[in-house]
This record gives C-alpha cells, sequence and structure tokens, in this order.
C-alpha cells in the first residue's frame, strides 16, 4: 500500500511516495533448514549468492554459502530442502528421504543433492524448480571460438523437490554455460538463459522440458547506435514473461571536450533505450525511450544537476517494465507502460544497514519481493507493488 498511489513520471522527486514494505517473515543467519548462511564460516561476507524466487506465495531461496534450496511458506515454515549432505547439518524439522516410511505421509522433506553454488533461480507453472550451479574446478572448459569460460549448468527438480536433469547449451545433458547473468520463465513454461561472454550475449531458449529452441546471438557491436551517441554499454537482457521476446536495455554516452584544448575529456550519459528482439527471427521489433534519472546535489552552497541511468530490474506480464536507482535510504522505481504511455514513479525504503547486501525477485504480477540483510539477522520482505498498476489486458 502506498501513502497516496504510485504518481506519473515527472513530477519532483520530493513528490514520490513510498510503497509500504511488509515485513513476510525473518532469518538467523547459520547454516540450518530455516537460517541463511550469507556469511562463510570465518565470519566475513561469503563470496557466493543468495538468491531468491517467488511464486504462488511461496519462497524459494537459492542458498549459495549454504548449498542449498529451501521451499517457505508465507509463515517462514520451511516446506522442503535440497541441500549438500557433505557440507549441512541433517535437517531438524524436515524428514529426509532415507526416514520416510513408503506408507507415511509427510507434508515436509528433503533431499539430498551435491550442490556446488546455487545461484539464479525460478520456477515454472507446474512448481519445477529450475536453479544455476556451478561445477567443480576439473569439469570446467574454455569455448575456443569466444575465450568463453564454461562453468555452469542449470539444475531441474520437479515440483517435490526431487532432481530431474540439468540443462546445457543443447539442452539435456549439454555441454556447460558460460557465465549466466539470468535465468527466465517465459511463455508456456519455456526457460531463457542470458549468458555473458568477452564478445557479448549468448541466449539460450528451451521449452518446459529442456529442448533447445533457438539460441540468440548479440554481439556488441550489434545493438543500434542512436544519432548524437558516441558509445553503447548494454545494461541488461531480460525475457519476457508472456512472450518470446527479449529486453535489451542500452545506455547511451556521448563523448565530451575539453573547450580550451579541444580534446576529449571523458563522456556523460546520452540516454537510454530498451531494444525489444523476437526471439524466433532475432530481428528488434521496436525500441523505447527510457528517461535518465535526474537528481540534484548541493556542494559549497551551489546546486549541481545529475543525471544518470535506471537499472533494469525486470518485465512483468503486459510490457510492463520496472527499473530502479539505488538512493541512500532506499530505491526509486520507475514503471512504464509502453502501450498506454504511462509512467510511474514510487519509492522503496531500505535501512541504511541493509544496502550492503540485498537480492530482489520481480514478479510475473508486480510483487517485488527480496532478502535484505542486516548484522544480525535476514528479513524477507515485499513491496505490493501491482495493487497500483494497471492488470494486464487479457
Amino acid at each position: 500500500m502506498l501513502a497516496g498511489v504510485l504518481v506519473c513520471a515527472g513530477c519532483s522527486q520530493s513528490a514520490v511516495p513510498s510503497v509500504t514494505r511488509e515485513e513476510i517473515f525473518t532469518f538467523q543467519i547459520g547454516r540450518l533448514e530455516d537460517e541463511i548462511a550469507v556469511y562463510n564460516l570465518e565470519g566475513d561476507r561469503g563470496v557466493r549468492r543468495t538468491n531468491l524466487a517467488m511464486r504462488d506465495g511461496l519462497f524459494y531461496i537459492a542458498d549459495g554459502n549454504g548449498e542449498k534450496i529451501v521451499r517457505y511458506n508465507s509463515y517462514g515454515d520451511p516446506l522442503f530442502m535440497i541441500y549438500n549432505a557433505e557440507t549441512n547439518p541433517a535437517p531438524l524439522s524436515l524428514r529426509t528421504l532415507e526416514a520416510m516410511p513408503a506408507q507415511e505421509v509427510i507434508t515436509r522433506w528433503a533431499f539430498t543433492y551435491p550442490l556446488q553454488n546455487p545461484g539464479k533461480i525460478t520456477v515454472d507453472s507446474r512448481k519445477h524448480i529450475f536453479v544455476e550451479d556451478r561445477l567443480p574446478e576439473e569439469r570446467h572448459d574454455v569455448d575456443e571460438e569466444s575465450g568463453a569460460r564454461l562453468h555452469s549448468v542449470v539444475l531441474h527438480f520437479d515440483g517435490n523437490g526431487q532432481f530431474v536433469g540439468y540443462l546445457g547449451q543443447r539442452g539435456v545433458g549439454g555441454s556447460p554455460f558460460p557465465h549466466i547473468e539470468g535465468l527466465y520463465l517465459s511463455v508456456n513454461d519455456e526457460i531463457a538463459v542470458v549468458c555473458r561472454i568477452p564478445t557479448g550475449w549468448n541466449i539460450h531458449w528451451f521449452d518446459a522440458d529442456g529442448m533447445s529452441l533457438y539460441l540468440v546471438k548479440i554481439r556488441d557491436g550489434d545493438i543500434p547506435l542512436p544519432e548524437g551517441a558516441d558509445a553503447v554499454s548494454v545494461d541488461a537482457i531480460v525475457a519476457a514473461p508472456d512472450a518470446r521476446a527479449l529486453y535489451i536495455k542500452a545506455d547511451y554516452y556521448r563523448d565530451t571536450y575539453d573547450v580550451s584544448t579541444n580534446t576529449r575529456s571523458g563522456n556523460e550519459p546520452a540516454g537510454s533505450r530498451i531494444w525489444v528482439m523476437q526471439v524466433e527471427s532475432g530481428w528488434y521489433e521496436r525500441d523505447i525511450e527510457v528517461p535518465l534519472y535526474e537528481s540534484e546535489t548541493l556542494e559549497n552552497g551551489r546546486k549541481t544537476a545529475l543525471t544518470m541511468f535506471y537499472s533494469l530490474l525486470g518485465v512483468i506480464s503486459g510490457e510492463r517494465i520496472f527499473l530502479q536507482f539505488p538512493e541512500e535510504k532506499g530505491y526509486f522505481l520507475l514503471i512504464m507502460e509502453p502501450a498506454s504511455r504511462r509512467q510511474y514513479q514510487g519509492f522503496i525504503a531500505v535501512q541504511p544497514e541493509e544496502l550492503s547486501f540485498n537480492t530482489f525477485n520481480l514478479s510475473d504480477e508486480g510483487i517485488l519481493s527480496a532478502l535484505l540483510v542486516g548484522k544480525w539477522d535476514i528479513k524477507l520482505v515485499w513491496w505490493r507493488v501491482d495493487k497500483f498498476i494497471r492488470p494486464a489486458p487479457r
């Protein structure tokens, strides 16, 4: 709920309303099934990731340091866990497969799987889990054409948490992926794996059973360069949840010059665009102009205007595009609806001590969830932004 409503873009930043934050439940830091190991055993910040997915009110957490995946209900109760038995203690509140009598009905359970470093995670309409995992060092390879290091696969677990198989570059059982930047569910439970390589991006598109459908190659020099721009940088590539389409956010720069010497002194933001690509054809269908984030700084009594790029947070059903910009006390949101040409702004508050580490998930309906890590605990929260944007057209 908002202190008012999300307002159309163009108003001053001071008039942007705050979206009410709802705290769902809290975790302790650790390795048990109701804890998250965001720190390593020595107590330092872990280099491995913690990722979050939410679907139908259930939360799925891939704990990289803990080498486990846990599904929770909205009360914070662990429903099942997939865990590496070599690095995790046996669960206390969940029954393991070995301890399940055949005739007994079990409502909360656990399975073992040798997870190495679970990362990006997504869940389809069947509640099947797809999660990135890093292979052991001895199984890494190098792609001769691009020079990319091949080290990751996408594991597939069914709705009960049992292992089904893994996806590689050519589908089920294929060779490892290079660095995975994004993992998305699309139309008909199709899966998009967005990979970064030294020369650009490869997007692997699979059907719900893991059969390879498309490979989209986007090289750095392929991104269109509008008039007045001298350089381009790709912020993110995401897949639409309800169409075979990719949304490529490109940030553009123009060169700046020292007027006294007429030599190039640097660059400045020249604008952003989102290019919409149809996966089947690989053609850019159209582009959507994205405004720059504008703010003012006060130094020595003088105001200085700053223009900076928003970051692409995601695209939800009905082509509603979420962008964000970090501020001292949280994040500004910009929501764009290209079909209606509406834009909305809002602000989500995050405490300074929670800004050092957090991870977000944007559901297809527009619910923004997050894990916020404080000094002593971890909060799972959400913002019901979906209540204040128009429903997707049917």
